[in-house]
Formats: C-alpha cells, sequence, structure tokens
C-alpha cells in the first residue's frame, strides 16, 4: 500500500505574548493585563495542538509537509489530504486552492470553552475558535485521521459560490459568503439585481440602495448572514441565500431583501456606484467593481470535499 501524502495548513502564531507587557507603564491595568495573560494562553494552545497533531501524523504510515496559510500562494496539488490546523478561516482559506479532487480535514485547534466564556464573561469576550466545519480537535484527532487512513470515513460534498464579474469567471470559489459593497461603509451602495433560470426567464428587477448585499453559501448560511437576519440552511443544500443589508426605503420590494437562489438560478447583480468591492469569505481575497459591471452569482462550483463534524450530517 502505497503511503498517503498529507498536506497541514496552518494558522500563524498571530498574538503578542502578554509577558513582553509586565513591567510597561502603559500595561499595569490589572485587567488588561488579565486579557492578554488570556490571549498568550491561546496562542500557546494553538501551537500545542500543532505539536500534537504534528506527533500523530509522525507514526502514522503517512508523509506529510506544513505550511503556514500565508504561505500558501499556489493550487494544492499531488496530495491525498489536506489538514488545516487553525480554525474555519484556516480552513476557508485551503478552499481557495483546492478543487473537487481532494478531501480536507479541519481541526479547530483552540475551541471555546462553556464555562471559560462564563468565568470571564463581565471582564471580557473569552470566546476562542467556533470551527464550525472542522471534525477535529486534538481530542479526537488520531481516531479521525485513523478512519480516513483506513477508508472508514467518507467527506461530504459542500457547495460553493461561482462568481462572474462582466462574463469573466473569477478564479476563487466562495465556500462561506460573499459581500458586495462601497469600500467606505458609510456610503450608500447602489445596485440592481434578479434571479435568471437556465431557459433565461428572468425575475423582476430589485432596485437597491443599501450598505451592501451579501449572498451566502449553505455553510456560510450560519455565519454573517445568520447575524445580520438571514436564516441557517441544512450544510448540504445547494442554494443560496441573499440578504440586503440594511435597506433604504425598500418600497414595493421590501418582500424580495432576501430569499434564496436555486440551483438551476443564477443571480445577476448590476452595479451603478462609481466604485465598489466583492469580498469573498472574508476580507482577505478582494476584486474591485465600478459602475455598470455586471456580477454573476451562482451554486454551479466546484464542490468542496469536507470531514464534517457529525452532527451537522446526522
Amino acid at each position: 500500500m502505497a503511503r498517503r501524502r498529507l498536506l497541514l495548513l496552518l494558522k500563524p502564531f498571530d498574538v503578542l505574548p502578554s509577558r513582553q507587557f509586565d513591567d510597561s507603564s502603559h500595561f499595569r491595568n490589572p485587567k488588561l493585563l488579565q486579557v492578554l495573560k488570556y490571549l498568550d494562553s491561546r496562542c500557546l494552545v494553538h501551537k500545542e495542538a500543532i505539536n500534537f497533531c504534528q506527533n500523530i501524523l509522525r507514526k502514522k504510515f503517512v508523509d506529510w509537509e506544513a505550511v503556514y496559510r500565508f504561505n500558501l500562494c499556489r493550487p494544492i496539488r499531488d496530495v491525498d489530504l489536506v489538514v488545516t490546523i487553525g480554525g474555519d478561516g484556516t480552513l476557508l482559506q485551503a478552499s481557495h486552492f483546492m478543487d473537487d479532487s481532494i478531501p480536507v480535514l479541519g481541526v479547530n485547534s483552540d475551541p471555546t470553552q462553556a464555562e471559560e466564556v462564563e468565568d470571564y464573561n463581565e471582564e471580557f469576550d473569552a470566546t476562542r475558535s467556533t470551527g464550525y466545519l472542522c471534525a477535529a480537535t486534538v481530542k479526537n484527532f488520531e481516531q479521525i485521521i485513523d478512519d480516513i487512513l483506513e477508508n472508514h470515513a467518507r467527506p461530504s460534498e459542500v457547495s460553493r459560490m461561482s462568481v462572474t464579474l462582466n462574463s469573466k469567471q473569477l478564479p476563487t470559489y466562495a465556500l462561506n459568503d460573499i459581500l458586495i459593497c462601497h469600500p467606505c461603509p458609510a456610503t450608500v451602495s447602489r445596485f440592481s439585481f434578479s434571479k435568471m433560470k437556465e431557459d433565461q426567464s428572468s425575475s423582476s428587477m430589485v432596485h437597491c440602495r443599501s450598505s451592501g448585499l451579501r449572498v451566502s453559501t449553505a455553510a456560510g448560511s450560519t455565519a454573517a448572514m445568520l447575524s445580520t437576519g438571514g436564516f441557517a440552511m441544512p450544510i448540504l443544500s445547494q442554494d443560496l441565500q441573499y440578504i440586503v443589508r440594511e435597506p433604504i426605503s425598500p418600497g414595493a420590494y421590501n418582500s424580495l431583501m432576501n430569499g434564496t437562489v436555486k440551483p438551476e438560478e443564477l443571480m445577476e447583480i448590476a452595479w451603478y456606484c462609481k466604485e465598489g468591492q466583492i469580498y469573498i469569505d472574508g476580507s482577505h481575497l478582494i476584486h474591485s467593481v465600478q459602475h455598470g459591471d455586471i456580477i454573476e452569482l451562482s451554486s454551479k462550483a466546484p464542490k468542496l470535499k469536507v470531514f464534517l463534524p457529525s452532527h451537522l450530517i446526522s
């Protein structure tokens, strides 16, 4: 049997240790030091999770390479599995470099501890990583990786969103969502949209003045979409969901400010501001748009193979 080839994609250590501030006059506030030490402990937990997973893999019949996610700059090829160690953001980063041929397993390196959130509730937000799409933590990583290597586990196929700008396909598919808005959050975004079926019949054009338009996949429906008034969708749904953010005087269009785009449909958006941005899966992937540009969105994108938490698919 051939050795499996794995790529480990790692979240970087981006928190400064609190001990650097212990002797600084700017950081003698006890509560502030408490927060800094808490952040320091999170960095340590993440580092220990990386070491733990690597030590497990050293005992397995696999070859693997570890790469920090900021160094990932080309499509992922020639591996049998991608393992991301961090949170949903690291898995999202990996998805932007993956087609539908390689599965990915997310390891939540720093899961939120309910008792910790309760203890620190009056001091600061002690929420750690959500890891919604991550099936593993250090507690079950070895069992899950064994199941995968022994072909006892199968990945799910999660829908992604295709984005076309002026008939040109953008190179990155959205796993969570996209946001189309003016670069300045205080500036009104002006745009129109309609839904079109494969037979080219379309719905009525909806004209909007708002703070932008958000469109999500099923995987992204429990993230920013849910917090802005959307609804959670089954993880394997192929529908897209949209919501017009903070519409100004929607009038007769009020009932059309949020809805779904079916797999056989696409959503066409005409942009009517001098400038604008398309944000894909957060703020790291940005494409500029200008007055008169046409954006098309659909779920006709290669699906991503993901080993999902059991509660999402049961």
